[in-house]
């Protein structure tokens, strides 16, 4: 085991770099469903146009962002940009009720949510339709998807808002970034009580990503299949 992980004392933004710099043309990302793949490089790129999209939304650095979704190449994406312009990732159950939902958001001070149209039998669209008055602190509502109902920005236009954001704005925010800031926050269960908020650092993730990788003695030539809910 290395005693000192190479990931340590970087953000994980700069790890993405990295990786994208050591290995370009190395496919990165699968989903099956959809025909989603890319490389580092493409994925890099791809993150990229997501962090400067949620600049211009001014998403600023320690602000809450939600994610409502099951798993999606969208959901990687904006965890990785959310990462590179510093704002905090709210990762919320897909299985929540409405309540819940509530609850999550106005708690956590979400200022932006992404969202898909359904899971099972619930209407994500009608649910948040539904408490997002009770929620003063939320100024956007972004749908994962190509197309979106009135109030809510489709995924297509919201990526196109990062064209008004030169890519140096977007290095001089990563500049400003520590490994040590709050990058996540997941939720309990609840199970006792109303969930609790677990806030997660940039080197608390990567160090965790790192050793379970080590422990297991992965590389480059494996391939990992993630088939658990992404929001925890």
């Amino acid at each position: 085991m290395i005693a000192i992980p190479p990931v340590d004392g970087l953000t994980i933004g700069a790890a993405l770099r990295r990786a994208a710099a050591h290995n370009p043309n190395r496919e990165a990302l699968v989903f099956q469903q959809g025909g989603f793949r890319a490389t580092y490089a493409e994925y890099d790129r791809q993150v990229d146009e997501v962090a400067r999209a949620l600049m211009a939304m001014n998403i600023q650095r320690g602000d809450h962002v939600a994610v409502w979704a099951t798993n999606w190449p969208e959901w990687t994406l904006l965890f990785m940009a959310a990462a590179r312009v510093g704002a905090v990732l709210v990762t919320v159950n897909p299985a929540y009720r409405t309540h819940e939902l509530a609850y999550a958001l106005r708690q956590s001070d979400t200022k932006a949510l992404f969202l898909i149209d359904r899971f099972k039998s619930s209407d994500y669209q009608a649910m948040i339709a539904e408490v997002r008055d009770e929620l003063p602190e939320l100024r956007w509502v972004v749908s994962m998807k190509d197309t979106a109902p009135a109030g809510v920005v489709s995924w297509p236009d919201f990526v196109g808002l990062g064209e008004s954001v030169p890519a140096e704005e977007l290095e001089e925010r990563e500049a400003e970034l520590s490994p040590g800031d709050p990058i996540n926050l997941q939720y309990t269960s609840g199970t006792t009580g109303f969930p609790k908020g677990v806030l997660l650092s940039h080197r608390s993730i990567l160090l965790n990503a790192w050793y379970v990788g080590a422990s297991q003695g992965l590389g480059p030539a494996d391939r990992v299949c993630v088939p658990v809910p992404f929001y925890h």
